[in-house]
């Protein structure tokens, strides 16, 4: 459940990259169902907005994540992740990760300098900042999520071949790799959808049992639609289904 924010928002959509035309648009919203075993542990959210940086137009995605009736009083977690990035080039001017999870806190935000490749942190709990030199390619963990779901290429990837992108993530730049494994029609509650499916390969250790634990399904439409997450962990397994939507640019494609 600590990871529930990072496995919805980052993990799903590790693979793409930007293409002429936006898979979305303003006014776009998922929300996740996350169980964790057979228990409904809570919730997990995406939003796309309009707002002004330095007078420009952008877009401003909010993520949120919660856990909801037992599980919250087992396990507390309110996260909140925000992103600020251009309509044009997808890249980041600002993020926020306002977290709880079980009493684990951050309060950080972002501001990212792309003419220099560097971005300003600036902990609001520690009362510190420190500015980190990055990639030109950068993402943060929310802007990833749109950036990269609209790559040129997607429909051509064949089985066994991975594709890594650098995102800044704890004050760090890590490296996703993603494996492309097949598709597969699943049934979901909007119908039996056609889909991509995807390894991301993680660390092993206290949260996953192995490298390939983590197993994405994605719309194959030109939504590019993160719709089932399944984890096997070192204790237990965590799977997340989309169960609401609004907003696409483009009707999603079901099965009848």
């Amino acid at each position: 459940m600590k990871k529930l924010i990072l496995t919805i928002l980052a993990l799903t959509t590790l693979s793409f990259a930007p293409q002429k035309e936006d898979a979305f648009d303003t006014g776009e919203y998922f929300k996740f169902r996350i169980h964790y075993g057979i228990v409904n542990a809570g919730y997990a959210t995406l939003e796309v907005k309009d707002a002004t940086i330095n007078n420009k137009k952008v877009y401003h995605s909010v993520g949120k994540g919660y856990t909801t009736g037992m599980s919250k009083f087992f396990f507390k977690v309110e996260d909140l992740y925000e992103s600020y990035f251009d309509k044009e080039t997808g890249k980041p001017y600002r993020y926020v990760r306002k977290i709880d999870e079980g009493g684990y806190t951050k309060n950080q935000e972002g501001f990212f300098n792309q003419a220099e490749n560097r971005v300003l942190v600036k902990d609001y709990k520690r009362k510190s900042e420190k500015t980190i030199l990055v990639s030109e390619e950068v993402q943060d963990i929310v802007s990833a999520f749109y950036f990269l779901r609209n790559h040129p290429n997607i429909d051509k990837l064949k089985s066994g071949e991975a594709i890594t992108i650098d995102m800044f993530f704890d004050e760090e730049i890590t490296k996703f790799k993603l494996k492309f494994v097949g598709r597969q029609d699943i049934t979901t509650k909007f119908g039996t959808v056609s889909t991509m499916v995807f390894k991301p390969l993680v660390q092993t250790g206290r949260v996953f049992k192995e490298k390939e634990s983590l197993t994405l399904w994605i719309t194959d439409d030109v939504n590019k639609v993160p719709i089932r997450i399944k984890a096997d962990l070192a204790v237990g397994s965590l799977k997340a289904d989309l169960d609401d939507y609004k907003g696409l640019k483009s009707p999603l494609k079901v099965k009848k």
